[in-house]
């Protein structure tokens, strides 16, 4: 049936947009691309991708899109959808225009079958599936084919997480192919994004199926957003960027959200933001789900003026009057800038978009490339043990017989299971035996397009050009023009000056030192396979006790004085007067803080007796003379140090994953016996001194051995915890 012609489906289309946003009948109409899109998806059967800015109304062609073929007998549509705040609101918007919509993700699975059961009865229009779901073998292999058989219409929403040469990239979507695969003949499909340049479009289209020779429609429009006024402050230092968060907040339109590029940022910034008097809430990655769902529905209340978020506040998060988006630190990518800035100014006039760069950018920026997919060997050798078993593996199984951190380990074996080399089933995963091909040539492709949005970054930051034309080059946007509102084009509209006082505050809260370095109390999975004879809880009378660090290299205060200190290219030296001043003020917090030795709580350890350091090769200086600074102020002896065996080396200890750590770190401390009988006679606890602390095992190990040999307690002291 073809009622095109006589304007029915469009009157139709219509009527279901207005139903949508709640506009009288006969108010509403679709813009003309929109309109477009349906009418592929509803009349032609065909496949489309819609890259359109954030805001444009992407969710407006599904949902009535999904009215219009169920009207015609089509099957429920499956949204493919990256997050649970997407999820939430989609539901509510389906539900306006008369849509019955539910979601099957990982914070609902009580409601798994019942989902799939009013699926099967026909109850439901729209399904919301979160990627994951895609590789999870049951919904794989049960689910998935009656699902695709079924489906009236399949969406992939944020499609650029297909892409391996996009910011976002996601593995799990990779597994959409299988589902086009398996779609009957003449089923539509839309594909959607608001983050995509040419490169990123072509690449999602040819992974849907809808470039090549095919008949697809690709809908790329206009990306400027007329309600976003972009700008740049250069503060000099951190403390200045809080100090004028602090004073200028207020002077931002509504509410809104703080970015920054780590969850201890975040938490810093949140606390002086606080301390001010000013209404926010954290939210990062770290933060529980409940916790997360009552700051979104806060902020889409108005009820804090800002939610200071990592990169975890993203995609699909819908607030129309949002006022504006400040990023306290710059992003790596200007297509992920983009998205984010792309929340804001949805129904409103004016919004305010600003970015102060800050000087640890870079170095966190190198620590997320760091962690890319990894090199050959490592991934050969994780295909082999899996073949070599003769059950699944499951990650905590497989994690201790390669040299992978967990959560790089499941993303490149979802990498693999895409490619074919490897399958997920129940119990873990196993290796396939099929041919699988390192595609390193691609790999070194797509980290050198990581290296050239860093510097298209570095480039915004300092153009003197408008800046929305920035990002819409960026993005590959033809309509590229001056904006005329941004601080280049407009002129600045805020200024960089902070109040004396203000800026005093600042520096009080980020020169507040102290991060409480929690104890190893149990040994990781899986040690006895690789022949550590470790396993279970770590007995009381073997373990440390809670540390102190001066702080944490993630964060803006401490982080930025301590990361040139502790870099791998830094020079050994005696630890800076400014350092050690800020320790000894650590250790009089620590001592009468809760819990502390001069606290007077009876559970409390003792005063410690002496200091004991770690040995460094790559630091001995540092190391040594922190110890005995702290050893001579504090009024205790420096008992020695714990040593490396023969042969053992700090500089090749594996950082890869916690039981390849304790595999090296087995046998390669010593207790000389000058420590040991030091320890004997001082009869009571003692502060172990070190530079940082990544994996917490190296202390670990070491107030075993310290314990072994008589020491009636262990006090991590380091300069630095490396998260």
């Amino acid at each position: 049936m073809d009622d095109t012609n006589d304007g029915t489906l469009r009157q139709a289309a219509d009527a279901v947009l207005a139903r949508l946003v709640g506009a009288p009948a006969g108010t509403a109409r679709l813009r003309e691309d929109q309109w477009r899109a349906i009418e592929a998806l509803v009349a032609e059967h065909r496949r489309a991708l819609v890259v359109q800015r954030t805001g444009w109304g992407k969710s407006a062609v599904y949902f009535v899109a999904t009215a219009l073929l169920r009207q015609r007998g089509s099957g429920p549509t499956v949204i493919v959808s990256p997050l649970l705040a997407l999820m939430r609101n989609q539901v509510e918007a389906a539900a306006r225009a008369g849509i019955r919509a539910r979601t099957i993700n990982s914070s609902n699975t009580e409601e798994w079958d019942t989902v799939q059961a009013e699926v099967a009865a026909g109850e439901v229009d729209v399904l919301l599936v979160s990627p994951e779901r895609l590789n999870n073998p049951d919904f794989r292999d049960q689910v998935l084919p009656k699902l695709a058989a079924a489906t009236g219409l399949l969406v992939v929403d944020e499609a650029h997480c297909i892409s391996d040469w996009g910011h976002d990239f996601r593995p799990d979507y990779r597994r959409l192919r299988t589902m086009l695969a398996d779609l009957p003949p003449g089923v539509p499909v839309l594909a959607t994004t608001a983050t995509a340049n040419a490169r990123v479009t072509a690449d999602v289209a040819e992974q849907l199926g809808t470039g090549g020779g095919t008949d697809a429609l690709v809908l790329r429009g206009p990306l400027d957003r007329e309600s976003l006024s972009l700008g740049v402050l250069r503060l000099p230092d951190a403390a200045h960027r809080m100090a004028w968060l602090a004073e200028h907040l207020n002077d931002l339109p509504g509410s809104g959200i703080i970015y920054t590029l780590t969850v201890a940022a975040a938490e810093e910034v949140t606390a002086f933001l606080r301390q001010c008097g000013h209404t926010v809430a954290s939210y990062t990655g770290k933060t529980e789900n409940a916790d997360r769902q009552q700051a979104e529905e806060d902020l889409l209340g108005n009820r804090v003026k800002a939610l200071v978020a990592t990169s975890a506040l993203g995609m699909g998060f819908d607030k129309p009057d949002l006022g504006f988006v400040v990023h306290l630190g710059s992003p790596s990518s200007p297509i992920a800038y983009y998205q984010q800035v792309g929340r804001a100014g949805r129904g409103v006039e004016h919004a305010e978009v600003l970015l102060l760069p800050g000087r640890e950018d870079e170095a966190i920026w190198a620590y997320f490339a760091s962690i890319a997919f990894p090199p050959e060997e490592l991934v050969r050798r994780t295909i082999d043990v899996l073949a070599g078993s003769e059950r699944p593996l499951s990650l905590p199984a497989l994690e201790p017989l390669v040299e992978l951190r967990r959560s790089r380990l499941e993303t490149m074996l979802k990498v693999l299971d895409v490619d074919g080399a490897v399958r997920r089933v129940k119990g873990g995963w196993t290796a396939t035996g099929q041919p699988w091909t390192y595609d390193a040539e691609r790999y070194a492709w797509v980290a050198k397009q990581r290296e050239a949005e860093q510097q298209a970054m570095r480039e915004y930051a300092t153009t003197g050009g408008c800046r929305m034309e920035f990002l819409q080059r960026q993005l590959d946007d033809e309509g590229a023009a001056p904006c005329g509102r941004c601080d280049n084009c407009a002129g600045p509209r805020f200024t960089a000056e902070v109040s004396p006082a203000a800026l005093d505050a600042a520096r009080g809260e980020l020169g507040r030192a102290g991060v409480v370095v929690e104890p190893r109390r149990m040994w990781p999975t899986g040690l006895p396979a690789i022949g550590v004879d470790l396993k279970g809880r770590i007995p009381a009378g073997e373990q440390a006790s809670a540390g102190r660090a001066l702080g944490r290299l993630s964060d803006i205060g401490w982080g930025n004085r301590l990361r040139p200190l502790l870099t791998p290219q830094a020079p050994d030296g005696p630890v800076p007067a400014d350092v050690l001043d800020a320790v000894v003020g650590v250790l009089a917090d620590w001592a009468k803080g809760p819990g502390g030795w001069a606290s007077g709580d009876p559970e409390a350890p003792a005063r410690p007796v002496g200091v004991v350091t770690m040995a460094s090769r790559t630091r001995p200086q540092l190391v040594q003379s922190l110890g005995a600074r702290v050893a001579e102020i504090g009024r205790m002896p420096l008992l020695g140090s714990i040593a490396y065996a023969a042969g053992a080396d700090e500089t090749h200890l594996p950082r890869s994953n916690s039981a390849q750590r304790l595999r090296a770190l087995d046998g390669a401390l010593t207790v000389p016996p000058p420590l040991a009988e030091a320890l004997r006679a001082a009869d009571g606890p003692v502060l172990l001194v070190d530079d940082a602390t990544e994996t917490g095992w190296t202390l670990a190990v070491a107030a075993r051995l310290l314990r072994r040999a008589g020491a009636g307690g262990v006090l991590p002291l380091v300069l630095a915890v490396q998260s």
